[in-house]
């Protein structure tokens, strides 16, 4: 949990409608207008306790406090998650969270995706940054819909923010939500979002190892798409110390190789969206 950083703080924390003519800076997490059904069971003040005015995170805290606040934090998050999966459920809508370090190529697969499979399947997407809107611009171009998410010093997505996202996008019913997470390792693994599934996207411009050092992503993971693999040729990457990485940390994570720029792979990775979405989506118990 990185109490350290402030991405528990929400105070800078905007959804942006990119086709929006204007953006209201105050538009954050706490403004609760609701254009759907969706119920909070939880006060509008911040999901973090705060110490002395002016001191820093975790300033004269005793011994354990972190502890603490990681489990209330995470209880919170949780309970918003499942609201979030009833709702998506109630809908037959499917949420996949993309989540990968910074330059595996999220957003340059995203906009394939959405462009060879809008026309079969009805998708939107959350977009999160934490500053511009320049990836939700790109996924503008596809014709999907698109909400921004920044963040501004957070390094992830929760379930409180795709709450806020998913009002404001309103996604068909019977649809796939695509929601691109910040590009980091480590946060986006501990929160739920209510998603249908966790997809790690790494890059073969990546150590093969790193699913044994980020081990909490890839064991929460679905799927693994290794992507660019149209430059192995010219990168020193190990396909059989990547494959037996993963699964030394997950035995049900799936690995398919792809490359968003050739095309290579993505006929599965699209077969695999299919029967997701063919799945019965069934609200939590």
């Amino acid at each position: 949990m990185c109490l350290t950083c402030g991405c528990s703080d929400q105070e800078n924390v905007r959804v942006i409608d990119p086709s929006a003519t204007s953006v209201d800076p105050h538009d954050h997490l706490h403004e609760h207008d609701h254009p759907h059904s969706h119920d909070h069971p939880h006060k509008h003040d911040h999901p973090h306790e705060h110490g002395p005015a002016g001191a820093g995170i975790g300033a004269g805290l005793e011994p354990g406090t972190v502890i603490t606040l990681e489990e209330k934090i995470l209880a919170k998050n949780d309970s918003l998650a499942r609201r979030n999966r009833d709702w998506l459920a109630s809908r037959g809508i499917h949420a996949v969270n993309l989540m990968s370090s910074p330059g595996a190529g999220k957003t340059t697969l995203l906009e394939r995706t959405v462009r060879e499979l809008g026309s079969e399947l009805a998708v939107s997407v959350v977009e999160g940054d934490q500053e511009t809107t320049l990836d939700a611009d790109r996924i503008t171009a596809t014709g999907a819909p698109v909400i921004q998410v920044n963040t501004g010093s957070g390094c992830h997505l929760d379930a409180e923010m795709l709450d806020n996202a998913l009002r404001k996008l309103e996604p068909a019913p019977d649809s796939l939500v695509f929601v691109e997470n910040v590009g980091n390792l480590v946060c986006p693994a501990l929160f739920d979002l209510g998603e249908s599934a966790k997809i790690v996207i790494m890059s073969v411009t990546e150590g093969a190892d790193k699913p044994l050092k980020y081990s909490t992503m890839f064991h929460t993971a679905s799927l693994v798409l290794l992507n660019k693999i149209d430059l192995l040729p010219y990168v020193d990457f190990d396909l059989d110390q990547f494959a037996d990485a993963v699964h030394r940390v997950s035995h049900h994570a799936r690995v398919l190789q792809v490359s968003a720029t050739t095309g290579d792979g993505l006929s599965d990775w699209y077969d695999w969206l299919r029967q997701l979405r063919a799945r019965e989506t069934a609200p939590a118990q």
